[in-house]
């Protein structure tokens, strides 16, 4: 007659209370660094996902942008991809207050009889960052403030038209940006960095005409 074969046990479990107890606490560290690590997993897919539709949103933004931005290098003189990094930097993609409800995607001050809204805002002074209450130009459409944005730069102050002649002969971005800063459009002193770096990373160049600066009629 055969012998019965033993099944072999896949759970073992110590006699011993204290072996057992030591057990179980091993075994509550495992599944709990199982747990960790599907958690953390999740949270890095969702953390992807949320990446790849905020990078498709501003995407998305750029293309709206663009072409109006190409019409005012062409018309007025001032790069495209300047253009549209003043109005990421200075709008934070269109979710400022200032350019969601004013329409306003540059922070441009308004004149004494133009339509505007007072609200606090940051400037560089003396060395330090200060806040102060300033009155901004509100706008129809998104269009007229980058059109007022290009006019500023290509007509410049009424008290200097030539306020902004640097940015205007400038040949490439990097010296538009570093512009914009000479002529006083800014008073951050890392304004231009923050610039190139916005170009570079989105790769606004791309929108760029190719006119030279200057020979575009105006």
């Amino acid at each position: 007659m055969a012998k019965k074969r033993k099944k072999k046990k896949w759970f073992f479990l110590p006699k011993a209370k204290k072996k057992r107890r030591i057990y179980f606490m091993l075994l509550l560290v495992f599944l709990t660094l199982i747990a960790l690590t599907v958690a953390m997993n999740l949270l890095m897919t969702t953390k992807k996902d949320q990446i790849i539709y905020q990078d498709e949103a501003k995407q998305k933004q750029l293309q709206i942008w663009a072409p109006f931005a190409q019409k005012m290098q062409y018309k007025y003189r001032i790069f495209a991809s300047i253009s549209l990094a003043q109005a990421i930097l200075e709008s934070d993609w269109n979710h400022s207050s200032l350019s969601k409800d004013y329409n306003n995607l540059y922070g441009i001050k308004a004149s004494a009889s133009q339509a505007g809204v007072v609200v606090p805002t940051k400037e560089y002074e003396d060395g330090h960052w200060i806040t102060v209450d300033q009155k901004f130009a509100s706008y129809k459409t998104w269009q007229e403030s980058m059109e007022a944005h290009a006019q500023l730069i290509s007509k410049g102050t009424h008290w200097n038209p030539k306020q902004y002649e640097h940015v205007l002969a400038a040949k490439n971005y990097q010296t538009a940006a570093q512009a914009l800063v000479q002529d006083g459009y800014a008073t951050d002193p890392t304004y231009a960095a923050k610039l190139v770096a916005v170009i570079e990373t989105w790769n606004l160049k791309r929108f760029d005409l190719a006119v030279k600066m200057g020979d575009a009629t105006s």
